[in-house]
């Protein structure tokens, strides 16, 4: 039997994701924040990592995991995908990134499938300028660790203003 770890605070999704796991045969142990995740000892095949945990980056927790479950294969799972935070989490250790909603199904594939690096599709059009300055404005979150204040002084923006902007979900291309 495959046994696997999630990591997220939402209980809603944990519990269906739980159930999915089980139909198709599969342990699925659930941890709400990085205390409990970090206080298991299993082995797990794999883990799936969401990128915003309760006031918290998950990649702020990804090279801990990396260490503490050297042979697990991790994912990240975020409702607000961005091109930054994802080159990010592959080069941190993540064997894939994906973007909520994401079925049981991509989530398997993600473990089993090809690599990240054959999955990457070059975009053929170029991105509209709200997704670009999106894009922007998470690299630039990224480079500040994640300060809102520090990012809202680089940008030359007011912080409430940024603080609107990351609140919305990311613009589509």
């Amino acid at each position: 039997m495959k046994h696997f770890l999630l990591i997220d605070d939402d209980e809603t999704f944990a519990s269906l994701l739980q159930r999915g796991f089980k139909r198709r045969g599969l342990t699925l142990v659930w941890a709400k924040n990085r205390a409990e995740a970090l206080a298991l000892d299993d082995p797990f095949d794999g883990i799936v990592l969401d990128l915003n945990l309760d006031h918290e980056s998950g990649l702020r927790l990804l090279p801990e995991l990396v260490q503490h479950f050297p042979d697990s294969k991790i994912i990240i799972l975020t409702g607000f995908a961005s091109i930054s935070t994802a080159v990010k989490a592959i080069k941190m250790g993540a064997v894939q990134y994906l973007q909520k909603p994401a079925d049981i199904d991509a989530i398997l594939n993600a473990f089993y499938g090809e690599s990240a690096e054959n999955d990457l599709e070059i975009p053929t059009e170029q991105p509209s300028l709200k997704r670009m300055t999106w894009e922007h404005i998470q690299y630039t979150l990224e480079k500040n660790n994640g300060n809102i204040s520090a990012t809202a002084r680089v940008l030359d923006m007011h912080r409430r203003t940024l603080q609107r902007m990351l609140a919305k979900k990311p613009v589509k291309k």
